[in-house]
């Protein structure tokens, strides 16, 4: 009776545990696209000069190791990042810069900004070092 027993509890151990299979349906579909207009104007009186700094210590070329903490939004240039790329902390040095010519000046915007960039590399450790000038844009009012 153990002669039985074992090929069949092995047979029963096989097909239980190899009998796999895998369905994929494709649909294709079409893109959405969707657009979004809005007739505004804004009123923007153009001030005088303002001027922001900022500077981070970043190690390997992507840990930002210190640095400011506080960043202005839109500033970003070039295309759509790629799905797999690693954080630019250029990219956020130089928000940080504009953050602090806007909170320090009183501005709503920087109208023109210049960005001047200077990096010290280390191989292993960078020094950035961010100044924005350009001038204080203040919103009158959105129609």
């Amino acid at each position: 009776m153990k002669k039985i027993w074992m090929p069949a509890a092995l047979a029963a151990v096989v097909l239980a545990t190899s009998g796999c299979m895998s369905h994929n349906v494709s649909q294709p579909n079409a893109p959405i696209a969707g657009t979004v207009t809005a007739d505004l104007k804004a009123n923007i009186d153009v001030g005088g000069e303002i001027t922001g700094q900022s500077s981070s210590d970043i190690l390997f070329g992507v840990l930002k190791i210190s640095g400011d903490s506080e960043f202005a939004d839109g500033v970003s240039y070039g295309g759509p990042a790629p799905a797999f790329s690693l954080p630019d902390p250029v990219s956020a040095t130089k928000a940080a810069a504009a953050y602090k010519a806007v909170k320090s000046s009183g501005a709503d915007l920087i109208v023109a900004p210049r960005y001047a960039v200077s990096v010290e590399d280390y191989f292993i450790f960078k020094k950035v070092n961010v100044t924005v000038t350009g001038n204080k844009g203040t919103i009158k009012n959105i129609r």
